[in-house]
């Protein structure tokens, strides 16, 4: 501690930017002040990106907060939380960086508002390095809405790499309290489907080239179920750029949710994408986990706020977990 401030390092354990999203949404519900030095120190490009800048931003908005520190590149912050209250709030990212990440960061914060709130997040809807915001309509949502809260995620517009120029809108009231989960049995997998999409200038061919190459790919080891993965050509008035691919989610006898997605990338060929996101599919459903390895890290930070033990049995712990761990533990004690 410094003075009164908790000293973050950014630089250990994953390095990256998750770390600044649990510490300052964590500072901002606890009203905890936070210095984070050695940002992003972990990856090639150090210090805040324009995502991560955006991110800081709204939460600062959101409890009317004081940032100093917050410009692009910059490798050291200090955050001074305010009260959290609800009402619109909007988070331009103005390039691809992810609108998840920015909802992965905020979401937390407008749980405890003061009224009920509306975030207007711009930026990129399927970007790499993130999850799609398929993925979290389609298993996030599901699951985390299991700690009794609810939340309406609207896609207004999807926006790809490089230009971004996605819009998606969420609203949430707040709540009292988390409720603890406990994903404990995975059941026996029920039925398997997702969608495979292009957009812009991209043929729809490219989708069914995707969607087929995942389904033959899941059939050499799943073979009695009806597997429904359907390609779809994103409307142009609905999405900004160019952009392609895939997410597929096995659906549990017990209600788990377990996914492999992928994207496509100039000069990858459409087969390979889906089958990308089906061998991740396949790798989460061997590991016998209630979760799969991207929703692991995403479940910590609701884990630690909720009143109570929560349960949930993974496959092997991702680097990120642990990262989100450590830092939940530092702040929360």
């Amino acid at each position: 501690m410094d003075g009164d401030k908790v000293e973050i390092d950014g630089g250990i354990m994953e390095g990256g930017g998750q770390i600044l999203r649990v510490s300052t949404a964590l500072s901002c519900l606890l009203g905890l002040p936070l210095r984070v030095r050695r940002i992003r120190a972990g990856r090639s490009q150090p210090g805040l990106r324009p995502q991560h800048l955006s991110g800081l931003e709204i939460i600062r908005d959101l409890c009317e907060g004081k940032l100093e520190g917050g410009e692009i590149g910059s490798t050291e912050i200090t955050f001074t939380p305010g009260k959290i209250k609800g009402g619109t709030h909007i988070a331009d990212t103005k390039t691809a960086g992810s609108v998840c990440l920015l909802m992965q960061v905020a979401m937390p914060c407008v749980l405890f508002a003061a009224s009920p709130s509306e975030l207007l997040l711009k930026g990129g809807t399927n970007a790499e390095m993130a999850p799609q915001i398929d993925y979290t309509v389609m298993v996030f949502k599901p699951i985390v809405e299991k700690f009794n809260f609810t939340f309406n995620c609207d896609i207004k517009k999807r926006g790809y790499y490089p230009q971004g120029g996605g819009e998606v809108i969420v609203q949430m009231s707040p709540v009292k309290e988390l409720s603890p989960i406990n994903l404990t049995e995975r059941g026996t997998v029920t039925k398997i489907y997702g969608r495979a999409f292009v957009a812009g200038a991209l043929p729809i061919k490219l989708a069914k080239d995707m969607s087929a190459a995942a389904v033959r790919c899941i059939r050499k080891e799943i073979r009695d179920l009806y597997i429904n993965i359907q390609p779809v050509r994103e409307p142009d008035d609905q999405a900004f750029g160019t952009g392609s691919g895939i997410i597929i989610v096995a659906e549990t006898s017990t209600g788990c949710l377990l996914a492999g997605s992928s994207l496509g990338k100039r000069g990858k060929n459409s087969d390979k994408v889906g089958i990308e996101a089906a061998e991740i599919l396949l790798r989460n459903l061997k590991h016998g986990g209630t979760v799969d390895d991207s929703m692991q890290d995403q479940l910590i930070i609701f884990m630690a706020l909720a009143k109570g033990v929560s349960r949930v049995k993974s496959g092997p712990i991702t680097l990120h977990t642990q990262t989100a761990i450590h830092f939940a533990e530092q702040l929360t004690k």
